[in-house]
């Protein structure tokens, strides 16, 4: 499947700065004027300006921005040092781009935040994990947006993702941080979907749904939900359908029935239940979940949540159970 095309008026980071400039050389405005006039310039054309460092100009520059810091400080690291302190320049990446409101996973995305990701996750061995989760979570918050997930996909994000999941799925953490990648990835975005169907992510889910150990993926959840949502509006005809229907022949279904059953007091709850009504897209797969015990995984549900007061939990396995 390719992409379709979707323009949008974008400008660089150095055109931006140079009209700033022309403002205040050619039209006498002062520094703080300048900036807001080509602001509202560039933003009645049509410009997207989302990725651009808005600054006064004498009030600091592009390089004083926090993001593109930590983004250079990534470039120049040597390939040879500790990996403790890549992993902390990565959290405070993440940290910087979880901000929300802040533009910062614009920013970082504009100044190859996700080409440079991609590329170090590439190089980082499965039992080096502090530096590999961190990473990972670097990577689910620039993805914030078409075009991030996008260069996601040019940069060859599906694969080194998927064969992070497939090293790692013993390791919750890493199972949760890769999960949240393809969560952000896909969401939006039918190609992604797509591409990480080809790549058996619903196998790897599968496996993960069935690893022994305790503690709860609530990103995996996630996954599950947002690759079988079809919220692409450049395509009129979702696959994800389909990817359900997969999903519920390789056994998805019946484990994430199990994973109601011990998730009752979990945070997770809500989402594994959200995760189970997309998968049951008809009347085998929902009969099929009755059978393999969901009726009473969610009947306990409700009980267990009206116990507890929990609306939300109570009003999620209702939906399901009606569904069902």
């Amino acid at each position: 499947m390719s992409p379709p095309t979707n323009a949008v008026r974008t400008i660089s980071q150095e055109a931006f700065d140079e009209l700033v400039k022309e403002n205040m050389d050619d039209l006498g405005m002062d520094p703080a004027e300048s900036l807001q006039d080509a602001i509202e310039t560039l933003t009645l054309q049509g410009v997207d300006l989302s990725g651009i460092v808005t600054c006064v100009p004498g009030e600091g520059g592009v390089d004083d921005n926090p993001v593109i810091q930590c983004l250079n400080k990534l470039k120049a690291f040597p390939k040879d040092q500790n990996l403790d302190s890549v992993a902390r320049l990565f959290e405070n990446l993440a940290e910087l781009c979880s901000v929300q409101g802040s533009g910062n996973a614009a920013i970082a995305t504009k100044n190859g935040a996700v080409e440079l990701i991609c590329s170090l996750c590439s190089e980082i061995q499965i039992e080096q994990e502090k530096a590999l989760v961190s990473t990972l979570k670097a990577m689910s918050s620039v993805l914030h947006d078409l075009q991030s997930t996008e260069t996601f996909r040019a940069s060859g994000g599906p694969s080194i993702v998927v064969n992070i999941l497939n090293g790692g799925v013993q390791n919750l953490d890493i199972l949760n941080s890769g999960f949240a990648v393809v969560a952000a990835a896909v969401t939006g975005n039918e190609v992604l979907k797509d591409e990480f169907m080809e790549l058996k992510i619903d196998e790897l889910i599968l496996h993960a749904l069935n690893r022994p150990g305790e503690g709860s993926i609530q990103s995996l959840y996630d996954a599950i939900r947002v690759l079988l949502t079809p919220d692409d509006n450049r395509v009129l005809a979702s696959q994800v359908y389909g990817y359900a229907r997969k999903f519920a022949k390789i056994g998805i279904a019946e484990a994430l029935v199990a994973s109601l059953q011990t998730e009752l007091s979990s945070p997770s709850l809500v989402s594994a239940s959200i995760a189970l009504k997309a998968v049951a897209v008809n009347d085998e797969i929902c009969r099929s979940i009755a059978e393999n015990g969901g009726i009473d995984a969610l009947l306990r549900c409700i009980d267990d949540s009206g116990e507890q007061g929990n609306k939300s939990v109570a009003r999620v396995c209702c939906s399901l159970l009606s569904k069902v």
